[in-house]
């Protein structure tokens, strides 16, 4: 079993930055694959990032590729997301997401292993 847990989330005005992070626990955590899912009110639930265990291989959502960057450690479990350049339409709750199966993060089911809480991320012009 996995377990996810998000932090970072805040208000921010237009242009400003945060930084995400997720602290994973559990026996399978060192080598599954890992992301960030994003849904506002009204909108349909969106992958934002993806990374594969390794870090080799990373996606973006085209709305965010430029401004946001995805990393993790594997020493400490963890895995980031770095935002910049924050607009009013990234507003929403981001949720820190695990997966055996790296194509599962862009099913449109939504076959996802794992998923932590959320935390609300707000952007205001």
């Amino acid at each position: 079993q996995v377990q996810l847990v998000e932090s970072g989330g805040g208000l921010v005005q237009v242009g400003g930055s945060l930084n995400l992070s997720c602290a994973a626990s559990g026996r399978t955590s060192f080598d599954i694959d890992m992301g960030w899912f994003r849904q506002h009110p009204g909108k349909e639930r969106e992958i934002v990032a993806a990374i594969t265990w390794s870090g080799y291989r990373t996606d973006y959502v085209d709305s965010v590729r430029g401004r946001f960057t995805i990393s993790r450690d594997n020493t400490k479990n963890a895995m980031y997301l770095q935002m910049n350049n924050l607009k009013p339409e990234d507003t929403a709750v981001y949720y820190c997401v695990a997966d055996n199966n790296y194509d599962d993060f862009f099913s449109p089911n939504g076959g996802v292993d794992y998923w932590g809480q959320g935390t609300q991320v707000t952007v205001s012009s």
